[in-house]
């Protein structure tokens, strides 16, 4: 059968055939980005969630700094507006800490976290033309985030990374899933609506140790930031990409004959009490030169805390506090447990009010060697400066994370703070003050990496440094 067809029914029927052709690559192409499988960010699958945190980056890498500022403040905006909320889910989800100061540490992380203001270009100009600094980003960052401080970490995380133009995929702690979820939606939902790509944060539904390691050795994870206890930071460590970790920490505290007691004592409490002591920078053991111990000892208890006996702290430890190979840990009851409800496990009933408990201990004792993030700080008295500083040394395990020192003596403040060789140093004040934010000054992090030498984290530790240098040409002087 022959069909006669004219010039212009030909030309139709061609652009039929390849509109439909279009149309199916379209639907077929759509189909199989990982970016529709997940639900404003969360993923059931974290392979699922790497794919669309690289989709987005795609798109997000080619939106300028002052486009990339907007979005982060609609995360700042999105914090401020869910702090109570936020709080209340934590407390609840994973047992620790007191909502007040939650909300106090979410307004802290949206206020505080330093954004694109710290990536500012350098120039040299010269007879040889035009050498210029910039950053780039580095892709998809790989983010595991701790129980202890589960929220404002990601908040932190999340301004601080995409500051540099990169996307995010995240396994959070299992303890702290469904809060975080919550995070990572309404993060995504009003940073859409600020203009930005979907899916620049991710994080996989069901977080576990075989989700981890998929993120450590995924191969558009080009970076990894991990903030948690030393087994996930060592794995972390066991992966060919760059790692920037968070590492634990076992803050000592020196007070010598010629410190303040009254300041120090008030400043040890606010600081270590905060949270219940779940931040890895909060006072963990205090030594004392014994010509003062006895001031300081009451000095602590005018300031509210309650003081137990060696006894009553070594039932305490007890029950707290458990021998994990050759290293004390505290039982996951206990971690970031009100003071009050430490002292009932003993017998003692407490009000809700009181910060801390206290009590004498040996240089060796469970209750000083353990990383314990709970209401309870030992006391340990020491014959002078340089036995106080060798039990410092002692004590903080050559972890480089945080250490402090109340004295009028210069000097003894210099060597302390040369010697400890800590990331973070405070001297005649509460070591939260060293991380900057509302109680300290300069800019604030949760991301304070001991193990990789970063100490507290910018903008500029989540970008690459990229020199471009024009021979002979824009020279304009």
């Amino acid at each position: 059968m022959n069909v006669n067809i004219n010039e212009d029914q030909l030309k139709s029927l061609v652009q039929n055939i390849v509109r439909q052709v279009i149309d199916q690559s379209k639907i077929d192409s759509t189909s199989n980005l990982a970016s529709d499988k997940g639900d404003w960010g969360v993923f059931d699958d974290m392979n699922d969630a790497i794919e669309a945190a690289y989709e987005a980056f795609l798109l997000f890498k080619e939106r300028s700094k002052q486009c990339r500022k907007t979005i982060i403040d609609s995360v700042r905006q999105m914090t401020l507006d869910y702090k109570e909320e936020f709080a209340k889910m934590t407390v609840e989800e994973t047992k620790m800490g007191r909502v007040e100061h939650k909300i106090a540490k979410f307004e802290n992380a949206a206020k505080n976290s330093p954004g694109v203001e710290y990536l500012n270009p350098q120039a040299w100009s010269g007879k040889n033309g035009l050498a210029l600094d910039e950053y780039s980003p580095f892709g998809v960052i790989g983010n595991i985030t701790p129980s202890t401080h589960p929220g404002p970490t990601m908040i932190n995380n999340i301004i601080i990374q995409l500051a540099g133009g990169n996307t995010i995929a995240f396994n959070p702690h299992p303890s702290a899933k469904k809060l975080n979820a919550k995070v990572i939606q309404l993060a995504n939902q009003y940073m859409v609506k600020a203009g930005a790509p979907k899916n620049l944060v991710t994080c996989v539904a069901e977080p576990t140790l075989e989700t981890a390691k998929i993120l450590f050795s995924h191969e558009k994870i080009e970076l990894l930031s991990v903030t948690g206890g030393p087994f996930m930071v060592d794995m972390a460590m066991t992966y060919p990409k760059k790692v920037i970790a968070a590492g634990p920490g076992n803050p000592p505290v020196l007070i010598d004959e010629t410190a303040d007691i009254n300041l120090a004592a008030n400043e040890i409490t606010q600081s270590a009490s905060y949270d219940n002591n779940v931040l890895c920078i909060a006072e963990k053991e205090i030594f004392v030169v014994e010509t003062v111990f006895d001031v300081f000892m009451s000095a602590m208890e005018k300031a509210g805390n309650f003081r137990l006996s060696t006894n009553q702290m070594d039932q305490l430890a007890n029950k707290a506090l458990q021998l994990s190979g050759k290293h004390w840990i505290i039982g996951r009851d206990y971690v970031g447990r009100n003071a009050n409800v430490l002292a009932k496990a003993i017998g003692i009933d407490l009000p809700e009010s009181v910060p801390l408990l206290f009590g004498e201990t040996n240089r060796d004792h469970p209750w000083v060697v353990a990383e314990q993030m709970t209401s309870c700080i030992p006391v340990v008295k020491v014959k002078d400066f340089e036995d106080g500083l060798q039990a410092s040394l002692k004590a903080e395990h050559g972890f480089k994370h945080t250490a402090s020192i109340f004295t009028k003596d210069i000097e003894r403040a210099t060597r302390f703070t040369r010697e400890l060789n800590c990331d973070v140093h405070t001297i005649n004040g509460g070591t939260l003050r060293g991380d900057g934010g509302d109680l300290g000054e300069a800019y604030f992090s949760h991301t304070i990496a001991t193990p990789t030498g970063e100490g507290i984290c910018t903008p500029l530790n989540f970008v690459r440094k990229r020199r471009i240098m024009t021979h002979g040409a824009l020279r304009f002087v």
